[in-house]
């Protein structure tokens, strides 16, 4: 039909030749391919409009906050919160959102010691036994004001927002890089003291091998009692992080898996009922779960 309006055709000509009505022929040979107008209002907000939103969201907002909500920025920019809603999202901006990021590490032998640990990992000496050993301090036994209600089809559990204190406990665990089993003790308070003690418990418990302790720049591992009894046994060897890089340390994986699987959201009516559930959980998870951790990197830089 197109063709035939082209090379001069009659309307009605082209109608028999192409199969459409007269009146569908003749629209086209007004109007071609152009596009009907598209129904609904054309777009309001200006240029420099928009350019405010986005020079606003990316600023640090005044009155002492820390991030723009959407009805503030409409307030500073004079439009709706719906018009707001339009420009972030067509400029891909989320000012309501913060990502965290490990920030380079100031230790200048930062190389040296993360290729050592990666080393103790992937490759751990012939015989040795390779333990990651840490703290997790400030586990609150939380009890709350009423009863749980369970979970129902349709309803998740429910737990009231307010809570009672029952104290607090510290968690003292090694994570063996080999098995994935973990020994632990709980603690009242976590200074250097405790922390020689169990240092102890192990070396004596494991007499006929060399042990390698991965640590992290904590003071109590490095008190000058600790390394003055680590540096006169000849079967222990201290390997401490970098600065600002703790998460090199496996036992944060485990502390994760604890925390997902005990600590959030538990309810207790005592701290010894919670320091006896984190015991329990540590006996049926190295009877049941234990396992190395599988190194998954692939040694390509992560900005790539």
């Amino acid at each position: 039909m197109i063709l035939a309006a082209a090379a001069g055709q009659s309307v009605a000509a082209a109608a028999g030749a192409s199969g459409l009505s007269p009146q569908a022929c003749s629209k086209w040979r007004l109007n071609g391919l152009r596009d009907q107008p598209r129904g609904g209002r054309p777009p309001t907000i200006a240029p420099l409009t928009r350019l405010a939103v986005i020079a606003r969201a990316t600023e640090t907002p005044p009155g002492g906050r820390t991030r723009w909500t959407q009805r503030q920025l409409a307030g500073a920019v004079g439009i709706s919160v719906a018009s707001v809603n339009r420009v972030l999202k067509r400029g891909d901006l989320k000012p309501h959102k913060t990502d965290y990021w490990c920030g380079r590490s100031p230790d200048p032998e930062f190389a040296a010691k993360q290729a050592a640990i990666l080393g103790l990992y992937l490759e751990p000496p012939s015989g040795a036994l390779v333990l990651s050993i840490d703290e997790k301090s400030q586990i609150q036994a939380l009890d709350r004001t009423q009863p749980e209600l369970p979970l129902r089809a349709g309803r998740p559990r429910r737990l009231t927002a307010t809570y009672k204190r029952h104290g607090t406990t510290c968690l003292l665990a090694a994570l063996s890089i080999a098995t994935g089993t973990v020994e632990a003790r709980c603690l009242d308070r976590a200074t250097h003291q405790e922390f020689l003690a169990f240092l102890k418990t192990l070396y004596r418990k494991h007499p006929h091998c060399e042990l390698h302790i991965v640590l992290d720049n904590l003071s109590v591992h490095k008190h000058a009692t600790v390394l003055a009894w680590a540096e006169r046994r000849r079967r222990l060897h201290l390997h401490f992080t970098p600065t600002y890089a703790s998460w090199l340390n496996q036992i944060e994986i485990w502390f994760r898996i604890l925390t997902r699987a005990v600590v959030k959201d538990g309810v207790w009516l005592s701290k010894a009922e919670l320091v006896a559930q984190i015991m329990a959980y540590i006996q049926a998870y190295n009877a049941t779960q234990a396992h190395p951790f599988r190194w998954t990197y692939t040694g390509q830089p992560l900005a790539a």
